[in-house]
């Protein structure tokens, strides 16, 4: 059987809009998931923006809230490779990888959402139904993808993201674009929450979200369970051809 190939799409933005406040992307959110990947024998792609060096946002380096798998990658020569060298986004084909997942930290706010990029790509795993994961943040990326007849297509889809509260409780609220949860709910998408900073996944079909960082982990396995079920539907379909 051949390795599922997960391609990760991550921030290039390492500021908060126009101040000097640093960002990027947050840790936990693409540490969990990549030993999530690892360990189902996924072969993993990371591409950004502008390619290269992906910024890791300070904070989420604190030794106070860093967990097991972010201080694992931090080792890891071979996650870190990738973290350095991401790919250009430009140079990336869905047709390539079996799911897709985007990690959050502030930095998507400014270069992932309305993203054209991004966009196409996205809209290119939906119509293959394959496995689009994201978390907190990283839902932004989903805000702008349009279904076959060029409708939104979060509109009256189920999902979750970084809650308002969360971001005000981080005293951000001012400082972003916008705050996620009220644009999900005005571009008229079915917007859940669970308790603050506490793990919350929402599946709605091939698209699954995670509410923050403690998400992020399970939003991976979900991803991979999808996954596999579709290899399973593949191999009896093709079984039952050959009868």
């Amino acid at each position: 059987m051949k390795p599922v190939k997960v391609l990760i799409i991550a921030t290039s933005h390492d500021k908060m809009g126009d101040s000097a406040r640093k960002t990027g992307v947050w840790l936990e959110e693409l540490a969990a998931p990549y030993y999530v990947f690892k360990e189902a024998g996924a072969e993993i792609t990371m591409a950004s923006p502008k390619g290269g060096a992906i910024p890791l946002d300070p904070k989420s380096l604190s030794i106070l809230i860093v967990t097991r798998p972010a201080k694992l990658f931090l080792k890891d020569e071979e996650a870190m490779g990738l973290l350095y060298h991401s790919v250009i986004l430009e140079e990336v084909k869905a047709d390539d990888f079996d799911a897709v997942f985007l990690p959050g930290g502030h930095g998507p706010m400014w270069d992932i959402a309305g993203n054209e990029t991004v966009k196409q790509l996205l809209e290119t795993f939906n119509r293959q139904s394959k496995p689009i994961g994201a978390v907190c943040h990283g839902v932004v990326g989903l805000m702008a993808m349009q279904n076959d007849a060029g409708e939104l297509l979060l509109k009256g889809k189920r999902l979750t993201a970084i809650s308002n509260s969360e971001e005000e409780s981080a005293g951000l609220s001012s400082i972003v674009p916008f705050l996620i949860e009220t644009q999900l709910l005005a571009l008229g998408a079915i917007y859940t929450k669970g308790t603050a900073y506490v793990s919350y996944v929402v599946i709605d079909g091939n698209i699954i979200t995670g509410q923050n960082p403690a998400s992020s982990e399970e939003t991976a396995k979900r991803m991979m369970s999808l996954v596999r079920q579709g290899d399973e539907e593949t191999t009896y379909h093709n079984l039952s051809i050959a009868k």
